[in-house]
């Protein structure tokens, strides 16, 4: 046997097992490799999850906006004014001047300067008059001129017949409907 080991050490050297570095064996072996590769799964979830926030948030425009703009620095936009409200006169019921007539239900809110205790005071008294008033004006117009489109004309138009011809001390800023139904018979 030592014949056929000398026949096989060519270099000469005592032992060639002992000059080779030893393998692990099971799983001490394969262990750094799996670790490695779970590094490398992991980092790639991570990067791929972050990706995926970041253009989900672009896509959604839930990022922070670059700019801001400020409504009340809006130079062109003025501030609307706060105002009483005379609500006391109530829905009124009357028909249109049509020939076949309309019927007509109303009612009409004003608007006063905040806190005008004459204003509200003359409101007030002339409740009967604004019922009236309110009763003649719709009964003296057609369904055509009671169109959603023209209610803006007919609120100017209220407002300014009752400061003109109604109301003496108190002015009307504002006219509101809060129902306007114009029904066919």
């Amino acid at each position: 046997m030592a014949e056929d080991q000398d026949e096989l050490n060519l270099d000469d050297t005592e032992s060639t097992i002992e000059s080779a570095p030893k393998k692990g064996s099971g799983l001490g072996g394969i262990l750094p490799t799996i670790l490695k590769f779970v590094a490398i799964g992991l980092g790639a979830l991570i990067f791929i999850v972050t990706v995926s926030v970041i253009t989900y948030r672009i896509m959604a425009g839930s990022g922070k906006p670059q700019t801001t703009v400020s409504a009340e620095a809006d130079p062109f936009q003025p501030k609307k004014p706060v105002y009483s409200w005379f609500t006391t006169i109530g829905v009124v019921r009357t028909r249109t001047n049509d020939p076949t007539p309309y019927s007509v239900v109303v009612n009409v809110i004003i608007g006063y300067e905040l806190n005008d205790k004459n204003a509200q005071t003359e409101l007030t008294n002339r409740l009967y008059e604004l019922k009236d008033f309110v009763r003649k004006y719709f009964s003296n117009k057609s369904a055509k001129d009671l169109k959603p489109e023209n209610e803006q004309a007919l609120k100017n138009e209220i407002k300014q017949l009752l400061n003109d011809f109604i109301l003496q001390n108190a002015k009307a800023k504002e006219i509101l409907f809060q129902q306007l139904d114009v029904v066919e018979m």
